[in-house]
């Protein structure tokens, strides 16, 4: 009896702290005017991509690109709705009188940020409708599209978990949807920079061997056409092969690579998942010393197809979500610590009742 009741008295109150944190979004006019220019744009986006892509690929172009706008707009909107849960009801003498009830700290905490979490949620209910057009288009997969939609529901719960962990640890609550803010630049665009400028700090000499075709010239004895002189050039190259793993932790990047990839006869992504996944498994692979080119021979391929790319490299999506989901657990586990009682010493400024 003790055993299982004790769970039941740490989460007592739970459902309430929900129900009241949605009930205060529901009421405001400011979150339908927000889900009314969300739909607009989704609106605007399906116009625009289903003439132009839709009906050539069967839609797989128009549905990923819908499904990374979706990512977009949410992780710009989830800190918003998360990032002042907290200091914002200390701001308001809410919270103290809250902390005082049967409602246990644990719960208060994870109730805002499942409140945070199903109203970023609302986001993606309200893109089916758009991915739904992209489906019936035909052509996609349904581990595709149950896969890619999972992976963003879970992107939206990591930064409304970062934000009412954040708005837990910091007094002002500017600051807190400023920070939060600013950890989704650093996984979005923090990344990719930290990639380009890692690759391009660390090179390595690579040596060009190449050999032209001779326009009009041909053998008087053969009529076979003349080839140059073979030419030699030397020159540093990047060395993304070492930098690789940063993008491991980009958002987008673990969206397309969780996704399974499709791909044409020839190699060739069908969707936006398998163009960005190839792309970023592309720098697993380090360059080669030496690299010929020659016009007259008829096997002068450029590279590997990004089918080939992606059965040569291997999968890193699980890592980055798994530095997701390890970032905002620390941070809540540092906001639970926080927002303990009795507390031993309360912010500056900050009002009990």
């Amino acid at each position: 009896m003790t055993t299982v009741a004790a769970p039941r008295r740490r989460f007592n109150g739970l459902g309430t702290i929900v129900a009241l944190e949605l009930a205060q979004r529901v009421r405001s006019t400011a979150w339908y005017v927000l889900l009314g220019v969300f739909a607009l744009l989704m609106l605007g986006m399906t116009a625009l991509l289903l003439p132009i892509s839709g009906i050539a690929d069967g839609g797989g172009y128009a549905f990923s690109t819908i499904v990374f706008f979706v990512l977009l707009l949410g992780t710009l909107i989830t800190p918003a709705l998360s990032g002042g849960a907290v200091n914002g009801d200390r701001e308001a003498g809410t919270l103290a009188t809250t902390q005082v009830t049967l409602v246990r700290t644990g719960a208060l905490l994870l109730g805002k940020v499942l409140a945070a979490w199903v109203s970023s949620l609302a986001l993606v209910v309200l893109a089916l409708p758009f991915l739904a057009v992209a489906v019936i288009a035909g052509g996609l997969r349904v581990d595709t599209v149950l896969v890619s939609v999972l992976v963003v529901a879970v992107e939206l719960g990591v930064v409304a978990a970062i934000g009412v962990g954040l708005s837990a640890l910091i007094t002002r609550t500017v600051f807190s949807v400023v920070v939060t803010y600013l950890i989704v630049a650093a996984l979005s665009i923090g990344t990719l920079l930290a990639f380009v400028l890692g690759g391009l700090a660390v090179r390595t000499d690579q040596v060009t061997r190449y050999r032209s075709l001779q326009d009009g010239a041909t053998s008087t004895a053969s009529k076979t056409p003349v080839c140059g002189a073979w030419e030699q050039d030397h020159q540093p190259v990047p060395r993304f092969d070492k930098v690789w793993w940063l993008l491991s932790a980009n958002p987008y990047v673990v969206l397309a690579d969780a996704v399974p990839a499709s791909f044409s006869r020839d190699g060739v992504p069908k969707d936006l998942f398998g163009g960005l996944a190839s792309s970023a498994r592309l720098a697993q692979i380090a360059p080669k010393p030496l690299v010929v080119y020659d016009d007259c021979s008829a096997d002068n391929s450029s590279g590997p197809t990004p089918a080939q790319v992606m059965a040569r490299t291997v999968p890193s999506w699980f890592v980055g979500l798994g530095l997701h989901l390890l970032l905002a657990a620390a941070i809540l586990l540092g906001a639970w610590r926080a927002l303990l009682t009795p507390a031993r010493k309360l912010p500056r400024g900050s009002r009990v009742a």
